[in-house]
């Protein structure tokens, strides 16, 4: 999706002295079957400008694929669209010397908060039905502070409103509209704890039937 000129001026601003690299643009079709929010894309994402590339983007197909559904399906983003990252002095062996390194981190709430625009703007355009969260931070980003993917994974959200900035642009408030959400762990999650993949793979067949149902309908 191609975010208007202010939309991202505004972010900018909003974001200005953040440790956050390049922006990378949500993606997929307008009503989609799915919309997939996730954390923050990593350096991977940033240079393809494709959100959930690399080894956490195949692990992701491989889900959409055991419920039917490919990447054209879905429409793709996260709660915030820039790489935050870190700054780590670190010895090379390789080059014999100290160096600095910039990893991937978690965003922080602020950090949240400043690219709360770009979310709710790929929301209002979608307008999604069933949207899956992706990791704590996104879950928390959508239904607020202390929900817990390893509590809630494989549980379905009905009929919920989602937060969204306030009027002032300083915080959130609830949305008049009302969304299915579907907790899940994040598709990088295999590779900490290889024990969760098959409580990943059984979390997304609870989506399926809803899919099924939202195709009934159309």
């Amino acid at each position: 999706m191609k975010y208007p000129e202010e939309l991202i001026a505004k972010v900018k601003n909003r974001s200005a002295g953040m440790k956050l690299e390049g922006i990378n643009e949500g993606a997929g079709p307008i009503h989609p079957a799915l919309m997939i929010i996730g954390e923050a894309p990593g350096r991977e994402e940033i240079e393809s400008h494709i959100p959930f590339h690399g080894d956490s983007g195949k692990e992701l197909m491989k889900s959409l694929a055991s419920i039917g559904l490919k990447r054209e399906d879905v429409y793709i983003t996260s709660a915030v669209r820039s790489r935050p990252y870190g700054i780590k002095k670190v010895f090379s062996k390789r080059e014999n010397k100290e160096v600095i390194k910039y990893p991937n981190r978690k965003p922080t709430k602020k950090e949240i908060l400043a690219h709360a625009p770009f979310l709710d703007y790929e929301i209002a355009k979608v307008q999604p039905k069933l949207i899956v969260a992706v990791g704590n931070t996104a879950l928390e980003r959508l239904l607020g502070a202390g929900h817990k993917i390893s509590e809630e994974h494989g549980k379905v959200i009905k009929d919920t409103p989602i937060l969204k900035l306030n009027d002032n642009e300083d915080g959130y408030v609830w949305s008049e509209e009302r969304y299915t959400i579907f907790p899940q762990y994040h598709p990088a999650a295999v590779f900490y704890n290889r024990k969760l993949t098959d409580d990943i793979a059984k979390d997304w067949q609870v989506i399926k039937p809803y899919i099924e149902k939202e195709k009934e309908n159309e």
